[in-house]
């Protein structure tokens, strides 16, 4: 019998997330404490002095040449220890790297030798995997065999995460072999483009879909282009938001509940919730369904936050105006027919360890423009 071959992915050269950070940021979303990185002391320096920003303790057992020879097991079993004595958590992980799953170290040996009184999420990951949303699923598996979850969540992240790698296949980062970073299209250009539309007397809608604590920058875009059209007389917008404060890991529903009241502190109100701040991957198709039946004949649309994951078809004949944080994405929204592409370049590091919502760039530059403090009073 001739063997099944595997259709073979298509190459992606430009750098791609990492499956450990992706678990750190798991662990995080899961309230976990603190999280003991077993590697070697740089590896994924940066995501782990941002998650402590964020409130999650993230140390290191520090692994060198000596111990990828001799095993980190004892350096585990220290670290461990150290971590419950200092800072008394309620819940610790334990994630693997490229080194120590290598060298094929074993981590709940650690543990059982520990045996701490909380719980322990154990999390064998390296970033070999081709998709980063793999240390997703391994960080949430560990999850449900330490009862941190339950099946039915285990399975609807299970859901969420083929969706997403869907989404950055056909539109993302994965989309091509290629992808050169941009800073997409000037700001007040933009900006300039979205005043003459309210000006003018045009409908709009405004969506956020955004990706869990990006939201607190995203959802300023909304606020923004809401307050401009109250300020020019412009009709109203209709605003949708993936903000359900039911659905999601704990963090993530945390964030839904404060975002919706720093909305309704400012007066904007969300016409329709379109999912959880998970839901990113599916909440464009949820999106896509209310403008189809409702606002098809709309002219224009704000979409912040992951624009590629809305469908295309009923908002094609609109102008869109669509806000990412991702350099790599705006070649493919481009390709995809959104005419206006705007990078919030450092989003990411900005809505760590925040509670209230965040002003972007472009949200502060549409409200230059509408009062005129910045570009010459140009509406008159």
């Amino acid at each position: 019998m001739s063997p099944v071959l595997k259709e073979k992915e298509p190459l992606i050269m430009h750098p791609r997330p990492s499956s450990i950070v992706a678990a750190l940021y798991t662990l995080r979303d899961l309230d976990t404490d603190v999280v003991i990185l077993h590697g070697p002391a740089g590896c994924c320096f940066k995501h782990a002095r941002l998650l402590e920003e964020d409130g999650m303790h993230v140390v290191t057992t520090g692994l060198d040449e000596s111990g990828f020879v001799f095993g980190g097991h004892d350096a585990l079993v220290e670290v461990l220890e150290k971590v419950i004595e200092r800072f008394a958590p309620g819940r610790i992980g334990i994630v693997g790297t490229c080194a120590s799953m290598i060298i094929g170290e074993e981590l709940h040996e650690a543990v059982t030798a520990v045996q701490p009184d909380v719980p322990v999420i154990e999390v064998e990951v390296h970033a070999g995997y081709r998709d980063n949303t793999k240390g997703v699923i391994i960080a949430l598996e560990s999850a449900l065999a330490a009862g941190t979850i339950d099946e039915a969540e285990f399975e609807r992240q299970k859901r969420l995460l083929r969706a997403a790698t869907d989404v950055e296949k056909k539109h993302g980062a994965a989309s091509k072999e290629y992808l050169a970073p941009s800073r997409g299209d000037l700001k007040f250009r933009v900006a300039e483009r979205l005043v003459e539309l309210l000006r003018g007397g045009k409908r709009g809608i405004a969506v956020l879909n955004a990706k869990k604590e990006t939201a607190y920058m995203f959802a300023d875009i909304i606020v923004a282009v809401n307050q401009a059209a109250g300020k020019l007389g412009a009709p109203g917008l209709i605003n949708m938001a993936n903000l359900d404060p039911e659905l999601g890991l704990p963090r993530v529903r945390k964030h839904a509940r404060q975002i919706l009241a720093d909305l309704e502190e400012k007066n904007i109100t969300v016409h329709y919730l379109i999912g959880g701040l998970d839901e990113y991957p599916v909440a464009g198709e949820a999106a896509d369904r209310l403008i189809a039946e409702n606002y098809s004949d709309y002219d224009f649309a704000v979409i912040a936050g992951v624009p590629h994951a809305l469908p295309m078809e009923h908002i094609r004949g609109m102008e869109l105006f669509s806000i990412t944080n991702g350099p790599r994405q705006v070649v493919p929204l481009k390709e995809m027919g959104h005419q206006h592409v705007v990078v919030e370049l450092d989003l990411h590091p900005k809505t760590l360890g925040v509670s209230h919502i965040v002003e972007s760039e472009f949200g502060a530059t549409l409200r230059d423009i509408v009062s005129g403090a910045k570009y010459g009073n140009r509406i008159g």
